[in-house]
């Protein structure tokens, strides 16, 4: 096997014109006679592919990586690579690398340039191709998403695909000095590693219950079914209105899902009714699910008025 198959094997079949120059034999001459016969295709600016078809994604990460050297994937397409060519949910339309603070490169259409000083403490570089650690990827995914749900969301992916922990993805925070959402990245991590969400039950709190003057629900209340002792997150017990809060990243276990119909049983076999709220309905559409829940105790006898909060702008009424 010559150097140059040897070459184009582990890099996926891409390689950069430097790399070729530096092979023995190997000259400009050479490198155009190659371009001239169509056995090597340029896909971006010095970096060819073998063949003359479209690249899949793994060329278009090789590629990305070797037009913008040293560099390594980072962001979703770090991500992507951990989890190998089957998954086709992340972002395949951009490439996302990362490179020294100090370089200035225009990235052409289809790659995504990140700049961070010493990034390459961070690196696998013995991996093909090199890409930042799976915690500092999910990282960046949680940090540039829109939102919090979406915050959420990559963290608690990231740690129910079982390739990384908690302690792990805690470990990444505490290394950057400063981050948008920590206290928020923070308190959900703990829940992950302690199966809970009392992110949630704070938020719907504050942000559903107290910002909009509903009733205050007694927290944790126990009760009984078949002889087994159940706990209820939210209990309106004036109006028989139980509010569960389902935030646990794990919540898709058929035994998990078991007990939640259990307790939700327990409630209408004593005239309640139960409301299961997500962190959609409580970080992104607070306002919404405050004069839903009020929707719901009015038509039980709550005689109460709806508080506008300073972002709903909704009535203040009940209904």
């Amino acid at each position: 096997m010559d150097d140059l198959t040897r070459l184009l094997r582990d890099q996926d079949g891409v390689v950069a014109r430097r790399q070729l120059l530096s092979l023995p034999g190997t000259d400009r001459t050479v490198v155009a006679r190659l371009v001239r016969r169509r056995e090597l295709v340029e896909v971006l600016r010095g970096v060819y592919v073998e063949h003359t078809g479209p690249p899949s994604w793994q060329q278009r990460a090789w590629a990305a990586v070797l037009w913008a050297w040293p560099a390594a994937l980072a962001d979703q397409s770090a991500w992507r690579a951990f989890e190998g060519p089957g998954r086709r949910g992340r972002d395949v339309e951009r490439v996302h690398v990362v490179v020294e603070r100090d370089r200035r490169l225009i990235a052409p259409p289809g790659l995504v340039v990140h700049r961070r000083s010493g990034f390459g403490d961070r690196v696998l570089w013995n991996l093909g191709p090199p890409r930042v650690r799976l915690e500092e990827a999910v990282l960046d995914v949680a940090l540039g998403a829109p939102d919090e749900l979406g915050t959420i969301a990559a963290l608690a992916e990231a740690a129910g695909g079982r390739r990384t922990t908690a302690a792990r993805l805690r470990a990444a925070l505490d290394s950057r000095p400063w981050v948008p959402r920590r206290a928020l990245i923070g308190s959900v991590l703990d829940d992950v590693e302690a199966g809970s969400c009392s992110v949630l039950e704070r938020e719907y709190l504050t942000r559903v219950e107290r910002a909009h003057g509903l009733p205050v629900g007694r927290r944790q209340v126990r009760a009984e079914l078949r002889g087994r002792t159940m706990w209820r997150d939210v209990a309106y017990e004036d109006w028989g209105l139980v509010v569960e809060l389902d935030g646990r990243v794990d919540h898709v276990v058929m035994t998990d899902r078991d007990r939640d119909l259990d307790r939700d049983l327990a409630a209408a076999a004593e005239g309640g009714l139960t409301l299961r709220l997500g962190y959609g309905q409580v970080l992104s559409r607070p306002c919404d699910t405050a004069h839903g829940v009020a929707r719901v105790l009015a038509s039980r006898g709550w005689g109460g008025a709806v508080q506008r909060c300073g972002k709903c702008g909704a009535p203040d009424q009940p209904g």
